[in-house]
């Protein structure tokens, strides 16, 4: 059956969003750690999404850009291994110019479902999606998607269908988080569909420092906001001028780790529980794991997935993979 929608209109939009209270528990459970640590998805309110696409375009943040390139060279692969009518599913989706190079490349590509955890950010990358892809099937759900998320139960067009996880998202998961987060995706997969994602390479130390610290600010401003989300959503009083952004690379777990540092002893209040922290005492928002290829394939197929080309840039500094169900 065809049906008529306006353009810019998304086919179905769905609101599984967290509530709240989730992010409460979170934060006040992380703040009574001895090492306080937030979860990194709390970082992406509509501030917070904006900051992260500046932070794509950053000379130091190098990812962005070699994904890209790679994506330019692999195009017609990518476009002959999904054929016609393929279903585009992006958890995660955030700038829109990685995924305009999926779709441009696809042939006659049926849909698109954008999922997201930020709601505004989501839609009006989805709508704009829709206005910009004449014919294209647009649908967004807003939704964390480490948890179920009931796609089956959705008018998601027929087609092969193509998880895009770009941007080595997967590396902010430890590594049990991010083997249950492949099973999630692989239940989305039938027989013949497949999962393009990207995986962040080892490399120096100063390289990767310099991406997760850029000279520009951009990154401490994207970590430091996660501090005023949650004076204003939880009724916090914490000095944001007392923290300040670092970046570390830790080469035994092969991972950038973020925090937000303490310049001074300090104490604040979160929903009415309050919290003190020593100067140089931190909380720790954010890992980014980095992989060998090989050490990649192995968290893929502890998920029941199988790596069946792999792709990387002349420097080896990222790889995108093509996974099936095992």
């Amino acid at each position: 059956m065809t049906t008529t929608r306006q353009t810019g209109a998304l086919s179905f939009f769905k609101d599984m969003h967290p509530p709240t209270s989730r992010f409460r528990e979170d934060v006040i459970e992380g703040l009574g750690k001895p090492q306080k640590a937030i979860p990194p998805k709390h970082f992406y309110d509509a501030r917070g999404s904006a900051l992260f696409d500046d932070i794509t375009g950053t000379q130091d943040y190098y990812v962005t850009r070699t994904e890209l390139g790679i994506l330019d060279t692999i195009a017609p692969e990518i476009a002959a291994k999904a054929g016609a009518g393929a279903v585009v599913i992006e958890p995660g989706s955030g700038s829109s110019v990685k995924i305009d190079k999926l779709l441009t490349a696809l042939d006659s590509p049926a849909g698109y479902i954008g999922l997201d955890i930020s709601k505004e950010h989501l839609k009006a990358a989805c709508e704009d999606l829709a206005a910009r892809f004449d014919g294209l099937s647009v649908g967004a759900i807003c939704a964390d998607f480490t948890q179920p998320v009931p796609l089956d139960d959705l008018p998601v067009p027929d087609g092969k269908r193509l998880v895009f996880f770009p941007g080595s998202t997967i590396g902010n998961f430890e590594p049990d988080a991010a083997k249950a987060l492949l099973e999630t995706i692989r239940g989305w997969l039938r027989p013949g569909d497949a999962l393009l994602i990207g995986a962040d390479r080892v490399k120096s130390a100063e390289v990767l420092e310099n991406a997760y610290d850029d000279s520009q600010g951009v990154t401490a401003a994207f970590n430091l906001n996660l501090l005023t989300r949650i004076n204003r959503e939880l009724d916090g009083d914490i000095d944001v001028g007392a923290f300040e952004h670092q970046a570390i690379w830790n080469p035994d777990l092969a991972r950038v780790e973020m925090h937000l540092v303490a310049k001074r002893d300090i104490e604040f209040t979160v929903s009415g529980q309050r919290f003190s922290m020593k100067a140089g005492e931190s909380i720790h928002t954010e890992n980014s794991h980095k992989f060998t290829v090989d050490r990649f394939a192995a968290l893929a197929a502890s998920a029941g997935l199988d790596v069946r080309q792999h792709w990387s840039d002349t420097r080896g500094y990222f790889t995108l993979y093509w996974l099936e169900r095992a």
